[in-house]
């Protein structure tokens, strides 16, 4: 019997545990995926703990994947992959294919969403079977390790500020530097941004502009953070990555009018946003989820282009535990990612 690795949750509230499993067939319309590095997201809190619904122990966590098919499932001959194909799959871990947002393309909003760690086993293992539907193709010019995280921590950020509506030369506000913050930047000023970062202490104005921030606001300067934001003109687009709702209300009066607020950070407490604030300026927000598995790919085929790498720590698998622990307590620089021997 050939076996894998995974590292898993057995209950709510237990620590990761190294476990043995049998290494399972692919059925129709999946693949088996070699996993060769998968990021840490903090989502993954969401399953250990089982904040959402449907979960079930234990848990195998993790959408952030990159490996190898090495074996096919039935009914996927017209798709185009084959055994050795590099792959990553992210937070979208498939699609119904039948609900309304469906079949009108809006495959995201799927009301029938898979995701890798909540409703199939995720990459914290050395094996996972995915939907053909879910497979984004990696670039020669990536490594998996640096792969893994743009399946959800980079195309969150290059999907919302794609999706919005600045263009080149408008000035565009990344609020929060971490680990959706500082790929934020730096897609932002590859598109042609004039780009602001704006993060807590004057000490991470070196690092915004290592970035290639052209500007940086410290939010915890004197001068308010939209004030910051107005005198440089007001931002078209506010792209708030910090899970941080009071850091991303202070942004909101810093959008120029018909600006938007691009919401992509997770903070359970309300955004302190008034009407006036919204119909004065004729401004918008917008909540941003992650991206298909043609939007992830579209992600790392524009960070090869252009150079766009994560700033990342490696682990090995068996390390898990203390790595997702490195990140929940804030101390990551700034995505963790599991390798596997």
């Amino acid at each position: 019997m050939s076996t894998y690795r995974v590292a898993q949750v057995p209950a709510m509230g237990a620590p990761f545990e190294i476990v043995e499993r049998e290494v399972p067939r692919p059925g129709p319309r999946h693949v088996r995926i070699a996993v060769e590095a998968c990021g840490i997201c903090h989502s993954d809190n969401f399953f250990v703990t089982a904040g959402l619904p449907g979960i079930t122990f234990p848990v195998v966590p993790g959408h952030e994947i990159a490996g190898r098919i090495e074996e096919l499932g039935e009914g996927i001959e017209d798709w185009g992959w084959g055994i050795g194909d590099r792959v990553g799959v992210g937070w979208f871990g498939g699609s119904c294919g039948h609900c309304k947002p469906c079949r009108q393309g809006d495959f995201i909003v799927c009301e029938n969403a898979r995701t890798p760690g909540w409703t199939y086993d995720g990459g914290f293992g050395a094996q996972v079977i995915a939907p053909v539907d879910a497979l984004a193709r990696i670039p020669d010019g990536l490594t998996s390790a640096d792969a893994a995280p743009l399946g959800c921590a980079g195309v969150t950020t290059f999907n919302g500020l794609r999706r919005s509506p600045a263009e080149p030369g408008d000035l565009v506000a990344v609020v929060g530097l971490g680990g959706l913050g500082h790929l934020g930047v730096k897609y932002a000023v590859a598109m042609g941004f004039e780009t602001v970062a704006v993060a807590r202490g004057a000490e991470k104005a070196d690092f915004a502009k290592q970035l290639g921030a052209h500007h940086y606001v410290d939010s915890t300067a004197s001068t308010p953070v939209a004030e910051a934001l107005q005198s440089l003109g007001g931002a078209k687009v506010v792209l708030a990555t910090a899970g941080n709702s009071p850091a991303i209300s202070a942004a909101v009066d810093g959008l120029a009018p018909r600006g938007e607020l691009v919401v992509i950070g997770i903070d359970a407490e309300p955004l302190d946003i008034s009407p006036f604030q919204l119909l004065m300026g004729a401004r918008e927000v917008r909540g941003h989820p992650s991206g298909t598995a043609q939007d992830v790919q579209d992600t790392m085929e524009f960070s090869a282009l252009h150079g766009i790498r994560p700033t990342i720590e490696t682990v090995p698998l068996e390390e898990a535990g203390a790595a997702y622990q490195k990140m929940m307590d804030g101390a990551a620089r700034f995505r963790m990612v599991l390798t596997y021997d």
